[in-house]
């Protein structure tokens, strides 16, 4: 009896052996990015208004008016007063708006001149200066900074999966 639990003790001493999947991954990556020039322009509109009490219009052709086109221009009307010696008012404004702009012109990629309008935002473009990432076959990495409107990311993932 006492053979057989030793060889059952035994026998309960030798496992299967284990099976397991491992995954070891490594990853490593540099993103470099210069930033580009950018300009977003809003034209205004010219504007003409005229209001008052006790006035008349002397003008034949009518109201002033405004002029259409590449040329923002402005003919004033003539006024006077309706009935002497009696109180009046009288308001006449303009506010001369952008001209048409000249066409833009982008050449081999870079915008000679921007238009400058009413309501601008512009934005300078990075300069890559000294910009750069380099990455060994060890996997170091180096990310050197650039000038204005430039990132340098970099990156080194690992991952392990057992399963």
């Amino acid at each position: 009896m006492k053979k057989q639990i030793i060889l059952g003790l035994a026998l309960l001493g030798v496992a299967a052996p284990a099976s397991a999947d491992i995954t070891h991954k490594m990853q490593t990556s540099i993103q470099l990015t210069v930033d580009g020039a950018g300009s977003q322009a809003t034209r205004l509109g010219s504007t003409y208004s005229v209001t008052g009490n006790n006035i008349v219009l002397d003008t034949a052709g009518g109201l002033g008016s405004l002029s259409a086109g590449d040329a923002v221009g402005y003919t004033s009307a003539d006024y006077s007063i309706n009935t002497a010696g009696s109180a009046f008012s009288f308001t006449e404004s303009f506010i001369e708006g952008d001209a048409t702009p000249a066409a833009t012109t982008v050449t081999s990629g870079v915008v000679t001149a921007l238009p400058i309008l009413g309501n601008t935002l512009t934005t300078s473009g990075g300069v890559a200066g000294s910009l750069a990432g380099t990455i060994t076959t060890g996997g170091a990495m180096t990310v050197t900074a650039g000038g204005a409107g430039t990132t340098g990311i970099g990156q080194f993932i690992t991952e392990l999966s057992i399963d």
